[in-house]
């Protein structure tokens, strides 16, 4: 033990001797608050060795000498503690400390390692010299010497490389001036995200050299001056000033220019800029320069709160050289939210908006995939207010269609509704007369149908409808049944004659149904497996009586697709203008195999059947009435025996003409990630043999190509790769068997560099019977950094089943990643 004195003392060598500053401190020559020498000497505890240091109390602070507390600013009880190790510490009070040999000093988040490290208190400040090495919440640095102000983390590093936890950014420089722990600037520098390898001629694949760098941890960006981007050698970009990400977070600036072919447009040429306005609205501005065609201007508007959220998206093309010089423009407006009065009384209000606007009726084969709007023919403008309080609901609806038309395939426009108005009063497990447990409603809905009546070839209408319904149900662990009235009222007013004069009409129609089940479970044991099977029959009766309605128009009714989700359904059509006269009995019957322990539905069988004991009379226009007495037979089977395998199929069976009039089978094979196969077969035939059978095969994969030659890679996790040097081939495939030929395609391959990802993908659109689009899609994204081409990805999303990204980082690194 060594007491203070005014000059310099030596400790015997200890094996890496531990210091606590905080007591040092109270010696007199400490980091802390200036002790003077005529105060009372604190008595310090004999210094423990590394593997015996001190386990600090509450606050993680060694406590101090009661006569010496007073002495101590109040600024400095919020200090964290320093710590100091090393083989020889000696120094002068109030003066200087020098740690000399393995010397080591941490306080907080960072820690400090070098061959000998000098603090000079008087201006707070320390040099340390000879394979010094930073590690600040994760941010690490390495160099022959250092002078920091540790307080304030001001301080140059001289010839340093660097690395920072957020991304894996990593590179070296002249000289770092710290500004301060979130700032630094870096002199005659590079900056990469590839890994350092132990070899002697390791280059990164990719790399931005400026003659400065500005690295701010907080805005999460940074900022080269005089910079040049450079892959495998090769310049491929340079700026008097890029800006680039740190991490995730949005910033201002110009993002990578984006490059792609098309059959229809040529090459085209994008710079978009991102304005990151506020935290939570932004906007993009995308101009493009198309070969064949001219300037597209593009931009897209986004916002969100906790209320709403919306996103705007337009372009216009001046003089289009593709349609003899025209203007051309789109625009996309989508709105989704709620406003929060705070008052009771007045309910929950909404509003839902999506308008989609082009300018011509050749848009949609132009603009195949707009970097606006994905056209189609239909383009609908529909707003919708809602209102809701208590068991009272209602809305506001105002839908205009926009139908592009085709000369060679020209469609019908479905109806504008303006306006509909809805209200509903709806109650669940409620007394009637003092009976409990019965569920009723009442719904009205008034709409305003118009169309060009040349092309819909019947007349325009106000039509007001209403529907009150009352059930019962009786449910039990075992069984259940549920008796149910319904009661359709619809009234029309036209704007032309029917066919029998009347320029008016209406109509009720009273409808009882009775749904049963029971649910029967045994233990069984398949294929050396145990489960908990299920036997599920249903019955579904219905009685509709029939209400002529032949002669009225038709402006939203469907029928209803045959399957396991409509067949136990009252009314064989969707909309209100046909309610379909019923007398039939539908059976089925469902068996499941589930995990005794976790429930997990393992085997799903059903089969289904409708019994119908007189005709359906009422129809669509142009239909026939449905007098076979037994429907087909519907069979569906979805099988997860194992994690890896999926399968599903739906089959309608004829049993008159013995075959199988429509049928749909899936597979999904996924073993990890990033491998995934899906198919389909779907097949349709004609009930009346007038045309052949339909049927499109479909298959999707992401796969990595190297397995082909025993290359298994790495299971690094969803969104990290397996590795470095790995193709992946991705793509999906829609084939046509009647036509003979591919319908839409994706086809391409994504190569995995570690820190950099190339992609090239082709894409095929078939955008009518006569006319297709094809362009090729090429990325090379620099991990870290930025996307250089035309971003792929959505498009692979979208159209791949499990799709994955080779890189989505879905948490920040904690600064414990790079504990030092």
């Amino acid at each position: 033990m060594h007491r203070a004195s005014s000059s310099p003392f030596l400790l015997s060598p200890v094996s890496r001797a531990v210091f606590c500053l905080a007591s040092v401190a109270a010696l007199g020559m400490g980091f802390g608050a200036p002790v003077r020498a005529q105060d009372n000497p604190l008595v310090a505890p004999p210094a423990p060795s590394r593997a015996q240091a001190p386990v600090p109390e509450d606050k993680g602070a060694l406590k101090m000498s009661p006569m010496l507390a007073e002495k101590v600013p109040e600024g400095d009880a919020n200090t964290p503690p320093t710590f100091v190790f090393g083989d020889r510490v000696s120094g002068r009070p109030d003066l200087e400390t020098v740690i000399d040999g393995n010397a080591e000093l941490r306080r907080g988040g960072t820690a400090i390692h070098a061959d000998r490290i000098e603090f000079y208190q008087p201006t707070d400040t320390f040099n340390a010299r000879g394979n010094v090495r930073i590690n600040s919440t994760g941010n690490q640095f390495r160099g022959p010497e250092l002078q920091l102000k540790l307080d304030t983390f001001e301080g140059y590093f001289t010839e340093p490389s660097y690395r920072f936890l957020s991304n894996g950014g990593n590179g070296a420089a002249g000289r770092i001036d710290f500004v301060s722990d979130k700032i630094l600037v870096a002199r005659n520098a590079n900056y990469t995200t590839c890994e350092r390898n132990d070899e002697a001629t390791w280059a990164p694949a990719w790399v931005i050299t400026g003659t400065s760098f500005k690295f701010d941890q907080e805005a999460e960006t940074g900022e080269a001056k005089g910079a040049v981007v450079r892959f495998k050698g090769v310049p491929i970009l340079a700026a008097p000033t890029i800006s680039f990400p740190l991490s995730d977070k949005r910033k201002s600036g110009l993002l990578p220019p984006t490059f792609s072919v098309d059959s229809t447009s040529g090459v085209m040429v994008g710079q978009p800029y991102y304005l990151n306005l506020a935290p939570n609205y932004d906007a993009t501005l995308s101009p493009t320069i198309m070969s064949k065609r001219g300037l597209d201007l593009g931009g897209e508007f986004r916002y969100l709160d906790p209320a709403y959220r919306g996103r705007l998206r337009a372009s216009f093309m001046p003089s289009d050289k593709l349609r003899n010089n025209e203007n051309r423009w789109s625009y996309a407006f989508e709105h989704l939210g709620t406003l929060n009065t705070g008052l009771p009384a007045i309910g929950n209000i909404g509003l839902n908006l999506n308008l989609n606007r082009v300018s011509d009726n050749n848009y949609w084969t132009d603009f195949p995939r707009s970097s606006t709007v994905l056209t189609q023919r239909l383009l609908t403008s529909d707003a919708i207010a809602t209102w809701s309080r208590g068991y009272f609901s209602s809305t506001i609806r105002a839908l205009k269609w926009q139908t592009l038309q085709d000369p060679l395939s020209p469609i019908v426009p479905p109806y504008d509704r303006l306006p509909q108005v809805t209200a509903a009063y709806t109650r669940v497990n409620a007394p009637i007369a003092g009976l409990k447990g019965f569920d009723w409603s009442i719904s009205s809905d008034f709409t305003r149908f118009s169309a060009d009546r040349t092309l819909t070839l019947q007349p325009n209408s106000d039509r007001a409808v209403a529907l009150a319904q009352i059930s019962r149900p009786w449910i039990s662990p075992g069984w259940y049944i549920t008796p149910k009235l319904q009661l359709h009222a619809t009234s029309y007013r036209f704007d032309a004659p029917l066919a029998n004069g009347s320029l008016s009409a209406s109509r009720v129609v009273p409808t009882f149904s009775l749904d049963s089940g029971l649910q029967y479970e045994r233990k069984a044991s398949f294929f050396g497996r145990d489960f908990t099977q299920t036997l599920e029959p249903r019955a579904f009766y219905v009685r509709t009586p029939y209400r002529d309605q032949s002669l009225l128009p038709n402006y939203d009714s469907g029928l209803n697709d045959f399957n396991f989700a409509t067949v136990f359904t009252e009314n064989a059509f969707v909309g209100n203008d046909r309610i379909s006269d019923a007398n039939l009995l539908t059976l089925g019957v469902t068996s499941r195999l589930l995990t005794p322990d976790t429930g997990a539905e393992v085997v799903r069988f059903g089969v289904a059947q409708r019994l119908r004991f007189s005709n359906q009379n009422v129809t669509l226009p142009g239909g026939l009435p449905v007098t076979d007495r037994i429907s087909d037979i519907l069979f569906g089977t979805t099988i997860n025996w194992v994690p890896q395998w999926s399968f599903d199929g739906t089959v309608q069976y004829n049993p008159k003409s013995k075959k199988s009039d429509r049928s749909s089978i899936g597979m999904r094979y996924n073993p990890g990630n990033y491998r995934v196969i899906s198919a389909s077969l779907r097949r349709q035939s004609d009930p009346n043999n007038l045309v052949d059978p339909s049927s499109s095969v479909d298959v999707g994969w992401q796969w990595p190509i190297n397995d082909l030659w025993g290359d298994k890679g790495k299971d690094l996790g969803p969104g990290r790769g397996q590795g470095g040097g790995r193709y992946y081939g991705v793509g999906r495939l829609n084939y046509s068997v009647p036509d003979k030929k591919l319908v839409d395609a994706i086809v391409g391959v994504e190569y995995d560099g570690c820190c950099w990802i190339g992609r090239v993908v082709l894409q095929r659109t078939q955008n009518s019977t006569v006319a297709s689009n094809t362009r090729i899609l090429f990325q090379l994204e620099l991990v870290g950094f930025s996307r250089l081409g035309d971003n792929p990805l959505n498009t692979l999303k979208q159209n791949i089943p499990r799709y994955q990204y080779l890189r989505d980082q879905v948490t920040s690194p904690s600064r414990f990643t790079n504990y030092d």
